[in-house]
This record gives C-alpha cells, sequence and structure tokens, in this order.
C-alpha cells in the first residue's frame, strides 16, 4: 500500500468545493459540499506519514490523525471511523469547527510550498460516511451499574462527559437551561458552520444509549445543588461562560448596542423557528442596517457573517490590531471577506453615538507598538487620528467570563479563581465541594469547542476513578 501515500508532492492541497459567495450568502446552510469518495480519498493519501506527527501533537484530543488518514487513502472507510471516533467523541463536529489553521493543519510537517494535508474536511467526510452507513451506534454500556451522575451543562464538555460515563455503566442524568441540547453547538455557532441536525443527532444518540435530559432546568434556579448532590453520586460543572464582556464608554447603553451571544442566539432560534420577541421586533435582527462588530474572534467573525445572511446593509469589522495578530481563524476572515465584510483594522472605538438609538460608532485609528509579556504588540492610540462609521446595530463581540457560580449555584463554599473561573485540583478535576468536579470553559476560561471535548472526556475517567473507590469503600463497610 505504499504507493497510496507520501503523494504530496504530486497531488495538490484540495478542499472540498465551495458555494460561491453570492449564494451562500442569502442561507444559512455549510458553505463545505461533501468530499466525492474518490477525492477524499486522494487528500488522505497527501499524508506523509513521519516520523513525529505534529498534527496529533497539536490536536487537543490527540487524535490519531495519521492512522486515519492512512485507513482512508485505502478505502479501510469504517476503521477509520472507529480510530477516528475512539478518541474523538465528536468528529463530524470538530470537522467543521475546529479551526485546523491554528492546530493539526497549521502544524503539519510538509513544506509549505507544498501546502499541509487536509484534516479537517477529511475527518468530516468519514464520520458523516459514517452515519450514512449505519456504522455509528449509541453507546450502550455492557453493565449496568447503580451509581449515578449529574452533569450540569449540556454543551460539548457535559456531552462528552456524558458519552463516557454512560459507555462505563453509570445512570448519567444532564441538566440544562436551555430547552435544547448542545450549548453553543446549538446556539452560538451559527448554520453556515455548523448545521444544528448535526448536533442533534448526537443529542438523540446519546438518549438512545440511555443519557437522560433535564431541559429548561437551572441549578439554583429550579434546583439547589445541594439537592443534585443528595441525589446523584457525582457531579459535574460543564457550564462553560456566557457573560459577555463589556466596555465602559459614552452610548453603550444605547438601544441597538448589543451583545454578541444574545444577537447569535436569537438568529439561531429562528432558524428553529422559534418565536423570539427581541428578533421580531427588529431589535436583534441586522435586516436593512448598517452593522458595526467590535472585536477580531470567532464570535466577531461569526457575527459579521449572520448579519450578511440577515440582509443587512453594510457590515463592518472594528479590531484594534492588524490582520496578523487577529485571534479569530484566518479561514473565517476569508470567508467574511469573501461575502461581503469589510475589515477596519487597527482601530477602536471611543464611544456610540445617537440619542434615542445608535447611530454611528467613533473611533480611532490605532498604532502597533513594542510586545507585551504575551509577545503581540500593545496598541497605542494615534493622536488626531478619529473618524466616524456609520452604524444602526453595534454588536459586542469581546469575549467571554464565567458567572458567579458559588451564588449561581447557592454554594458559597464552591471555591473560584481570581478570574471567577471554578477552582479545581488539576489531577483530580475535583472542586473545594467533594464529589464536585468542573471541566472545560468554566475551569479554563473561554476557549475552543476541541478543548472542552478534551476536558469533559478527562472529567469523566476522574469521576471514574472517583466512583470506583467510593463503591468500594461503602462495599467494604457493608461487609
Amino acid at each position: 500500500m505504499a504507493e497510496k501515500l507520501l503523494r504530496f508532492v504530486s497531488v495538490a492541497k484540495e478542499m472540498p468545493a465551495k458555494r460561491p459567495a453570492d449564494g451562500r450568502r442569502r442561507d444559512f446552510d455549510e458553505i463545505y459540499a461533501q468530499y466525492a469518495a474518490d477525492r477524499a480519498q486522494v487528500q488522505a493519501s497527501r499524508c506523509s506519514q513521519c516520523g513525529i506527527p505534529y498534527c496529533q501533537i497539536h490536536c487537543p484530543l490527540q487524535n490519531n490523525i495519521p492512522d486515519w488518514l492512512k485507513l482512508t487513502a485505502e478505502g479501510r472507510l469504517e476503521e477509520a471511523y472507529e480510530v477516528s471516533s475512539a478518541t474523538n467523541t465528536f468528529p463530524e463536529i470538530c470537522g467543521r469547527i475546529c479551526p485546523q489553521d491554528r492546530l493539526c493543519e497549521g502544524n503539519c510537517v510538509i513544506e509549505k510550498g507544498f501546502e499541509s494535508v487536509t484534516i479537517g474536511s477529511v475527518e468530516k467526510y468519514i464520520t458523516d460516511t459514517a452515519f450514512e452507513r449505519g456504522w455509528v451506534r449509541p453507546g450502550a454500556p455492557r453493565r449496568e451499574l447503580a451509581q449515578s451522575v449529574a452533569i450540569v451543562g449540556a454543551g460539548p464538555g457535559g456531552l462528552a462527559a456524558a458519552d463516557l460515563l454512560r459507555r462505563r455503566g453509570y445512570q448519567v442524568h444532564v441538566y440544562d437551561r436551555y430547552d435544547r441540547a448542545g450549548g453553543l453547538l446549538v446556539y452560538g455557532i451559527p448554520g453556515f458552520k455548523l448545521e444544528k441536525h448535526i448536533v442533534t443527532r448526537r443529542a438523540a444518540l446519546l438518549e438512545a444509549a440511555g443519557v437522560r435530559f433535564h431541559l429548561g432546568v437551572e441549578i439554583g434556579r429550579d434546583l439547589a445543588m445541594s439537592d443534585l448532590r443528595a441525589r446523584h453520586d457525582a457531579v459535574l460543572i460543564a457550564t462553560g461562560v456566557y457573560r459577555a464582556r463589556d466596555m465602559q464608554m459614552p452610548g453603550v447603553g444605547l438601544p441597538g448596542v448589543v451583545a454578541a451571544l444574545d444577537y447569535l442566539t436569537a438568529s439561531n432560534r429562528k432558524g428553529f423557528g422559534d418565536a423570539v420577541p427581541a428578533f421580531d421586533d427588529g431589535s436583534l435582527d441586522a435586516a436593512g442596517k448598517h452593522v458595526v462588530v467590535v472585536g477580531g474572534g470567532d464570535t466577531a467573525m461569526d457575527c459579521v457573517r449572520t448579519a450578511v445572511r440577515q440582509g443587512a446593509k453594510s457590515v463592518k469589522c472594528l479590531y484594534r490590531r492588524d490582520r496578523r495578530n487577529m485571534p479569530g481563524s484566518q479561514r473565517e476572515v476569508n470567508h467574511a471577506e469573501e461575502e461581503g465584510v469589510e475589515f477596519v483594522w487597527q482601530a477602536a472605538p471611543d464611544a456610540f453615538t445617537g440619542a434615542a438609538a445608535v447611530k454611528g460608532v467613533r473611533a480611532h485609528r490605532i498604532h502597533l507598538g513594542m510586545p507585551d509579556s504575551t509577545g503581540r504588540q500593545t496598541p497605542q492610540a494615534i493622536d488626531g487620528s478619529s473618524f466616524t462609521l456609520k452604524a444602526d446595530l453595534v454588536i459586542k463581540a469581546l469575549g467571554f467570563d464565567p458567572e458567579d457560580m458559588p451564588a449561581m449555584f447557592g454554594a458559597p463554599e464552591l471555591a473560584v479563581t481570581r478570574w471567577g473561573t471554578v477552582k479545581v485540583d488539576h489531577r483530580t478535576m475535583m472542586t473545594s465541594l467533594d464529589g464536585v468536579f468542573a471541566a472545560g470553559d468554566i475551569v479554563r476560561g473561554a476557549s475552543l469547542v476541541v478543548w472542552a471535548i478534551r476536558d469533559g472526556r478527562d472529567a469523566a475517567d476522574q469521576m471514574h476513578r472517583y466512583l470506583r473507590a467510593k463503591a468500594g469503600l461503602a462495599l467494604a463497610q457493608a461487609s
């Protein structure tokens, strides 16, 4: 089979067909088509099967990427799916939304003159094919255990932990304040990056495996943390971080200045056909408006591309650094530019102007000075560089911070860090409360979906050790 690999010297990198910008900006469907089987096989054959796979090293999940690329190149797709899913609970989701250009593909050892192996699209192709051919089945356990666990949060971290714990036989209960499982996968990420049936399909598989979902239940409001601990043998906090970072400047409270997650949630709910008053009255709808998004991360890219699809008159992204220093995926920036988004680089807002509602963003130009302790150049205002952008809708995409978790849960003894994230013993992932664990963004701060999945899987391993020890102690005491 050696002749089927190492073809990067003769075969160019090729992504799946991308829909033209004029067509895709009119709907929320995913922008890439599926690989044809022969094209996926050929692209997988470009892998050099290097001795030290940097793609795997730089994947938070440590996915066995060279192995499933080799199996795909050889046409052994079912085996490729088994290898892919052995380390990743949601390979079809990571294949769609992971910033591969910053992770696996960005660290491919193939010289840049040949371009990296296309990893994410092959990963997506493998799992979508597995679903089509019936290879993906609910992860039912071999034997049932009496011990039960509660998972607070039905986002990627919570669902990854639920999957592993259920496969081991535990009675798994997932609590979430939203009415659908998936967290930001459902309500934060737009459909053009991740169509929602992909997420609901996974949630249905977990339910078929025996995971019980308690949706529309908020811990601290509908159910006390103390009650949760009394009902279950262990608890995992995997709520993520949802509190939007804000800015202090004139006009920030004007109607039409909104938080990114509120805006994206309203758009995604409309996609489900829900009644969304704040969208229907126009306050969270970009149609016919001049839109300015403040921020430069992946959430900002989601907002600008959503505004385009809602029919905005113009969409601008205001970011204080340059393109090279932008934290968001460069692929997303390219997609946004193709769809008509204008980027205003090295600029920062001073005030939002208007009387009854926002009418503009007054900003100044930025000079990038010497690097700070993180290595990034420090933004410095340029005197006399003030200018104003017309805006009927301003979306603040400045990142997220954790809620006040002890107050929210009515558990003042729950320790947090100085950043407000839940404090854990990083060897065991247990919080200051016995039997209560935490994982994902609520521990590490706002991060990538793939890191939440990794943390959820690690937490499931630690909870399993804790529950086995607890069961062994109970058995010893009984005897």
